[in-house]
């Protein structure tokens, strides 16, 4: 019974989503109901008997206040920090000029595919900064996309590349890494540096080389020839702040980096503190560039608009999905699933792989990964303990294949924002990113089991 209904109640929450319904009540919703279902049919409690406010239906809402009283404090604060910060530097037009800055050494090199591949490592590298693939690829679209199509490649070659710059949420500050390490009970910079750097080293290569393949066969297959065309920079580039500004956006990640257990481990610093020092020095030098007082602390306005926005979007869709994965363990539906695993042989590679299966089919369907990311991370420390395994080893492949899947959908935000700015069809740029992307599942899964499973 407890299976049935956690499949009818996921399915309707898939259903809703796909049909873009606002994810966060969905999640929410479905979670009360497996909770609520889960005391009626006797099958769990929602709190423990010492945390009970004393009445079932409020012991729901007792959980959600909890949830989000330890999220709002502690990972949330981190992601609105790093939300405010990305706000701030895009405010100011740091971000643009470190795009700017990055494509310049690019138009050495000959062959334009080969560009357009190295671009996309660059566009790789730069997500440690930029931590929004859609914001991302935005910028990309605006200064390298017009230096692609000027060296000969199609539209779609180069929308489908800028639209996967991305693929993998690997920056010590994504919301995404931070959940992940905060779950599995490291620290997020040694989660990056241990677990999502030696992933990453072996996926960017592989992707990039597909690209080239990939994008250079559809080219021909569609008739496309390359042929260069006059370009200046006059034709794409926006009014741009000094050139200086481009080491603004990566600032807090120097500083993490320096002051942690790598390098300078006797003064501490995190990610919130590294992101105000980032904010600060951005507002030294908008007063240098302006001398106007009254327009720098104008403009800090922009910072708070994006810690706003980070709570009202990213910390209730991770509550959201806190709580429904509350409703699937209640009414035991995790329990349920580990022991078919375990009774089928499965064994814990075999729950990663569903896992992570189950992860990417919903990116894909979803649009979105972070939606079925958070609302299954919750579960993997309970699911990994029970396989014997650490948390991570399940968490990171997950993490990476959400954001990997997400570009193989049409719908979302980051391929359909790059195909409106391209001019092109959505469908048609999954179908050129379907096969690195696939590359990069295969890979970082191949990865994750030959360098962290014991």
């Amino acid at each position: 019974m407890n299976i049935v209904l956690s499949l009818i109640v996921t399915f309707w929450v898939g259903f809703l989503i796909v049909k873009k319904y606002k994810p966060q009540p969905v999640l929410f919703i479905a979670g009360l109901i497996l909770m609520f279902a889960a005391v009626a049919l006797g099958l769990g409690r929602i709190l423990p008997v010492k945390e009970s406010t004393g009445l079932v239906l409020f012991d729901a809402f007792e959980f959600i206040k909890q949830t989000f009283s330890s999220r709002a404090a502690g990972l949330g604060l981190n992601i609105m920090a790093v939300g405010g910060f990305a706000r701030y530097m895009d405010h100011i037009g740091a971000s643009k000029a470190l795009v700017k800055l990055t494509i310049k050494p690019l138009l050495a090199l000959r062959s334009p595919y080969i560009v357009m591949s190295a671009a996309w490592v660059v566009g790789m590298l730069l997500g440690l900064c930029i931590n929004s693939a859609s914001g991302l690829a935005m910028l990309l679209m605006v200064t390298m996309f017009p230096v692609l199509i000027s060296l000969g490649v199609s539209r779609l070659s180069a929308t489908a590349v800028i639209a996967t710059t991305l693929c993998l949420d690997w920056s010590p500050s994504d919301t995404g890494t931070i959940l992940s390490a905060v779950t599995a009970g490291i620290d997020p910079v040694i989660y990056w540096t241990n677990y999502q750097i030696p992933i990453a080293a072996v996926v960017i290569p592989v992707v990039a080389v597909l690209h080239f393949f990939v994008q250079k066969w559809f080219d021909k297959r569609e008739g496309h020839v390359v042929q260069a065309t006059t370009f200046t920079e006059a034709e794409t580039d926006e009014k741009l702040p000094p050139m200086i500004y481009a080491i603004l956006p990566a600032l807090p990640l120097a500083l993490i980096l320096i002051f942690s257990s790598l390098w300078i481990s006797w003064i501490k610093m995190d990610i919130i503190k590294a992101m105000f020092i980032g904010v600060a020095i951005g507002m030294i030098f908008e007063y240098f560039r302006y001398r106007d007082g009254k327009k720098v602390l104008a403009d800090i306005q922009s910072f708070f608009d994006g810690l706003g926005m980070q709570m009202a979007n990213v910390i209730t869709l991770i509550v959201a999905g806190e709580t429904f994965a509350k409703g699937l363990t209640t009414i035991g539906t995790i329990d349920a699933i580990i022991a078919s695993a375990q009774s089928s042989g499965f064994g814990a590679i075999g729950m990663i792989l569903v896992m992570i299966s189950i992860i990417a089919i919903s990116s894909v369907v979803m649009g979105s990964g972070n939606a079925p990311f958070f609302a299954f991370a919750a579960l993997t420390p309970t699911v990994a303990a029970k396989m014997s395994i650490a948390p991570v080893v399940m968490l990171l492949p997950m993490h990476f294949a959400a954001s990997a899947a997400r570009t193989m959908s049409p719908i979302t935000a980051v391929i359909v924002v790059a195909s409106s700015m391209g001019n092109v069809s959505p469908f048609d740029v999954v179908k050129r990113t379907a096969i690195p992307m696939a590359g990069a599942l295969i890979t970082l899964v191949a990865a994750n089991f030959l360098f962290f499973y014991r």
